[in-house]
């Protein structure tokens, strides 16, 4: 254990370290010091860069408004001298990023430090990794960040349809896939429907990732994983890419009165297999009544009929608020009553 005073109990305070300082992470330190003016008993501890870093000391306990320039020191001596309780990942998910956000959560949950993250990659590729290290240390891993920004898909799979008999798993993971999709729809091309998503911020420089339903994939398997105990790293997968051919097939289905949606899927019953295909929808079903960027969930529980989550527009802000409600979280086992 890394010394870390207990949280939860009255007056004690969870020190928490940033890793990443790009959009999400900036706006992570400052909602965090907001939940501080309000009362939470989180303060940032640390920012770490993938080469430099920023610690806190006693005359100057606020965020750094630039990124940080110290020198980098490792993580695990880094947790160890300020106390960390949380370890929060505010890192790309990229292939060139997935070891080092394995290895510093790998190192954080073994040393009993919670760990936080919006990144996905490591998520997908270590999962039994990630599981196994967090039993050791005794800490706990959140991913609301990782499965749907600002959505809250991750606690309901987590826990809030547990026991409902949840049999399958239908859903709009990307933002950018379905703003793509609807100003195709409305007769626009796909480069042109890709410069106005950059414009807004709602794609990435390269959306690739989208546009081939990657990144729905890794939402949707990552869900399962929460829901049925599957394991993540495991996940086949096929989709359906979206390119200029799905123009026609977007204004074909809006004049029927429908919509073309990348629907992802996942079922108890075909386990470690998602597929993301263009599926056309019909009024009435959430996925249709989905505007620009938002994003929906359904899961499809036999017995008490479906649980749907919609909304939750992507955004660093969305990523960011997600990732301090998980801080809150992983830090509230002193709560009691209706808390």
């Amino acid at each position: 254990m890394n010394g870390a005073a207990p949280v939860g109990e009255a007056g004690s305070t969870a020190f928490v370290v940033l890793s990443g300082f790009g959009p999400v992470g900036q706006a992570y330190a400052c909602r965090l010091t907001e939940a501080r003016l309000d009362g939470a008993r989180l303060r940032l501890a640390a920012v770490r860069t993938s080469a430099a870093q920023w610690t806190a000391s006693t005359d100057d306990p606020t965020a750094p408004p630039h990124p940080p320039r110290g020198p980098l020191a490792p993580l695990g001596q880094t947790l160890e001298r300020t106390g960390a309780a949380i370890l929060v990942q505010a890192l790309p998910s990229t292939p060139e990023v997935r070891d080092l956000a394995a290895a510093e959560a790998v190192t954080a949950l073994r040393a009993g430090v919670h760990v936080v993250t919006a990144a996905k990659a490591h998520l997908l590729s270590a999962w039994r990794e990630l599981e196994a290290a967090a039993h050791t240390g005794g800490a706990l891993i959140r991913l609301s960040a990782a499965t749907g920004a600002a959505l809250p898909a991750g606690d309901l799979a987590r826990f809030g349809v547990r026991g409902f008999g949840c049999r399958s798993v239908r859903a709009c993971l990307n933002g950018t896939s379905t703003f793509v999709l609807d100003r195709m729809a409305g007769g626009g091309s796909l480069a042109d429907a890709l410069s106005e998503a950059r414009r807004l911020g709602i794609a990435e420089g390269d959306p690739s990732a989208d546009l081939a339903g990657r990144d729905a994939v890794t939402k949707a398997a990552l869900l399962a994983a929460l829901l049925w105990g599957w394991d993540a790293s495991a996940v086949r997968w096929c989709t359906e890419p979206i390119g200029e051919a799905a123009a026609g097939a977007a204004r074909a289905a809006a004049a029927r009165g429908r919509r073309l949606r990348a629907v992802a899927s996942a079922a108890a019953d075909t386990p470690h297999e998602v597929r993301v295909l263009l599926e056309e929808t019909a009024p009435g079903d959430p996925m249709h009544a989905l505007i620009g960027p938002e994003k929906a969930v359904t899961f499809e529980c036999p017995e008490t009929g479906d649980v749907t989550v919609s909304g939750g527009r992507s955004s660093p802000l969305g990523a960011a608020l997600a990732m301090l409600k998980d801080s809150l979280d992983v830090v509230a086992d002193g709560r009691r009553g209706f808390r």
